[in-house]
This record gives structure tokens, C-alpha cells and sequence, in this order.
């Protein structure tokens, strides 16, 4: 199915700020090499690249870093920090690249959203880890997956099909695994509904479809974490109340009531919250991350990816911190928005909020379009929308036109 060209321009954008400057002072020494012949079955022609350090751990861990649409293995590998953190910590680093035009990766065909689905993207990149693992002797107890974009989207996909191979992931703005499935079960289709946050389902529902990608499964899950834009116009921040109900629905927690919430963390207009915390997991299993006035995609912050990983300290504060018992028996259903953000100088209780309609359509077909921006903190464009849709609050920071 043809992409927009809005899309491409967007994504390819995106990778000139994909990361800040904290891997500015870790020094690349080794390479970027690809590697034939890492699976038996690989017909989608999915290409492995690998970083090893010169000096490698006696176990080492291995990172997933899943490259955008527009993106190439070396894109990703010269624009994010990790594989200077392989030569930091001794790690190893696998970018898969996409084999399509275009270069986003099949998140939609039927056998990429399953276990073991023949020919498939997702396949070739489990390979990809057993390969490494067997060959380097890696630590199988600390494998991640991260990606931005479409690289986010495979996570989701990843941490769905492969649970037992990762201990923990990262999206950087995508959509919830299985959201851009396509009807016909096409190889690499886009999906306008999910893009544009109108895939809207229970929690029930998305921890259905989580475990339908992997049907029998009853082991661990990855923790997963989530980072998303307030004004990401590619992927519209819906997906980021759909993805925060799919993991917290698949660990059975309540996306409405976080067990902790941070305001200005891990930066300044960030609101970071968590579930599941306890002695084993001090940052939770399910952890949202959304970023006010970011639009797409949010930029990698590989210090943060690390200490989610549990590879490195973690500082665990804010300007505002806020504790509370975490629910884990009520899935919020698809009427309820995760309340993702609050003024900085806000420091009671967290609340959570029920999406109510707030502005009534304008008379005479007038206002916005059906999915359009109608409000939220610092919108200066329409607020009303045209008949019979109405300005629905997603979060304090947007409101759509539903």
C-alpha cells in the first residue's frame, strides 16, 4: 500500500535529532559488520549487521537497535549512542536492516506477527539473537530490543512474538504490537487507521491480540518501555495511550493508575510513569514516557535505555514525584485515557482522568476534520470539530476530534 510522502520527509527528518549529545564522548573503535548466513531461513532477504567491541565481556549483553523507515543499519548504528556503549560495557549491538523500499519493516503480514511466522522480518531477527548469542557465548538473561519509528512498531512486535528472548525493550514512538496488522495479511502495508490513532481497544482486547502472536506462551515477559511525542503528527499520540494499555493489560496492571508518576523526568516537559514496581524491578515493568511539544520521533536517550535495561544506574527523580498502590485488576477500557502529563509545578497526588467530550461539533459541517488536533495545553488552532464528531480529551496536552 503507497506511504504518504508527509511520512517519508517526516521520518527521514526525524533521524537528524534521533540522539542527544551523551554519546558524543564514547569512542567508536571497532566496526559495523554484516553478517550472511545466520539463518537457515531468511527468503525476506533481512539484512544482520553486528558491533563487537574489541573488548568483549565474558558474557556479554546484547542490544536489538531497530532502525526507522528511510533508515539503514548504518543510519542507526552513526545516529544512536549504543555501539559506543559496546565499547564501554563490553556489549554487543545487532541493527537488522529492512530488505523492503522504502526500508520500514512488515509489522502488518500474518507470519510477522506470529511465533516463528516463516520468511518473516521478525523471524529473521530472533535469528539474528540466537546467532549471536551461540556465537559470542552472550549473556541470554540480558538481551533488549529498542527502535524508533518503524523500528519501535518492531519492537513492540518483538517483545509480542519473542518474549522469551528479551529481558527488556524500548519504542521509541511507534504503535501497539499488532496494530498495523493488515486485513489481507499484506507484507509491509501501511495501516492509516492505526496511524492515525483510531485503532482503539480495551486493554482486554490488546493483551488478547499480544497473546494470539505467541499462542500457548506462559512464560516471562520483557518490562517494556514506552516514549511518545504530544505532537507527533506521524504516528498520532493516541498509539501512546493504546501501547500503555497493551503492556500493562499484558502484566495485568491498570493503565489509569500508575504506580509512581514523575513530572519534568527524565527531562523538562517529560512525565514518566511507572507500574509494577517492586525489589526486582525499582523502575517498574511497564514504564510510559511522554514528551510534551516532541513531535516525531522522540529522541534516543541512551543513558535511559541502558539503566531500563538494568545495565547502568538510574536516577529516580523529578521536579515532582508522586507514589501510590498500583491496581492490578481492572483493565482500562477503551473510553479511559491514561493521564499522560501535568504542569511542572504540580505536586499532589496523581490523578487519573475519563476522556469526556468537551466541545460540541460546529454547526453547518464547520471545524475540524474527524482524528484533527481540537485542544489541549498551548493549542492556538480549532476547537471545535465538524459535525457529528466531537473534541475528545486524549490527555491534557491534545484532544482529538472523534
Amino acid at each position: 500500500m503507497a506511504r504518504f510522502t508527509a511520512l517519508i520527509s517526516l521520518l527521514a527528518a526525524a533521524s537528524t535529532f534521533l540522539t542527544g549529545s551523551n554519546a558524543a564522548a564514547i569512542e567508536k573503535r571497532a566496526s559495523l559488520t554484516q553478517v550472511t548466513g545466520f539463518s537457515s531461513s531468511n527468503p525476506s532477504n533481512t539484512k544482520m549487521y553486528i558491533y563487537v567491541p574489541a573488548k568483549l565481556s565474558a558474557k556479554p549483553a546484547v542490544i536489538v537497535a531497530i532502525h526507522f523507515c528511510t533508515g539503514t543499519a548504518q543510519a542507526y548504528y552513526s545516529q544512536t549512542p549504543y555501539a559506543g556503549y559496546a565499547d564501554k560495557y563490553g556489549l554487543i549491538v545487532i541493527f537488522p536492516e529492512s530488505p523492503y523500499s522504502g526500508t520500514c519493516w512488515d509489522v502488518s503480514s500474518t507470519n510477522a506477527l506470529k511465533h516463528d511466522g516463516s520468511g518473516s522480518d521478525s523471524k529473521a531477527i530472533a535469528d539474528m539473537v540466537t546467532y549471536t548469542l551461540s556465537k559470542y557465548s552472550g549473556d541470554a538473561s540480558k538481551v533488549f530490543v529498542t527502535g524508533s519509528s518503524s523500528g519501535a512498531m518492531m519492537t513492540n512486535v518483538m517483545a509480542a512474538t519473542y518474549p522469551e528472548l528479551f529481558a527488556a525493550a524500548t519504542a521509541y514512538s511507534g504503535v501497539p504490537a499488532g496494530c498495523f496488522a493488515s486485513s489481507s495479511g499484506a507484507v509491509d502495508a501501511w495501516n492509516s487507521q492505526c496511524a492515525q490513532g483510531q485503532s482503539i481497544k480495551t486493554a482486554a482486547q490488546w493483551t488478547t491480540i499480544v497473546q494470539n502472536m505467541y499462542q500457548g506462551y506462559s512464560g516471562a515477559r520483557p518490562r517494556f518501555q514506552v516514549k511518545h511525542g504530544s505532537i507527533d503528527s506521524t504516528l498520532l499520540p493516541q498509539n501512546y495511550n493504546e501501547t500503555v494499555k497493551e503492556w500493562t493489560g499484558v502484566f495485568g496492571y491498570n493503565a489509569a493508575t500508575p504506580a509512581k508518576r514523575q513530572f519534568n523526568f527524565p527531562k523538562s516537559g517529560y512525565t514518566t510513569d511507572s507500574w509494577g514496581i517492586d525489589s526486582a524491578n525499582p523502575l517498574g515493568k511497564v514504564q510510559g514516557v511522554y514528551a510534551v511539544n516532541v513531535g516525531h520521533t522522540v529522541p534516543v536517550d541512551g543513558d535511559q535505555d541502558l539503566q531500563w535495561f538494568q545495565l547502568g544506574p538510574y536516577a529516580t527523580t523529578g521536579s515532582a514525584t508522586t507514589t501510590k498502590a498500583a491496581s492490578s485488576t481492572v483493565a482500562a477500557t477503551s473510553t479511559t485515557r491514561v493521564a499522560t502529563s501535568a504542569p511542572a509545578t504540580t505536586t499532589k497526588a496523581a490523578t487519573t482522568t475519563s476522556a469526556a467530550a468537551t466541545t460540541s461539533a460546529a454547526s453547518g459541517g464547520t471545524g475540524a476534520s474527524q482524528w484533527s488536533q481540537c485542544g489541549g495545553i498551548s493549542w492556538t488552532g480549532a476547537t471545535s470539530c465538524a459535525s457529528p464528531y466531537k473534541c475528545v480529551v486524549v490527555n491534557p496536552y491534545y484532544s482529538q476530534c472523534q
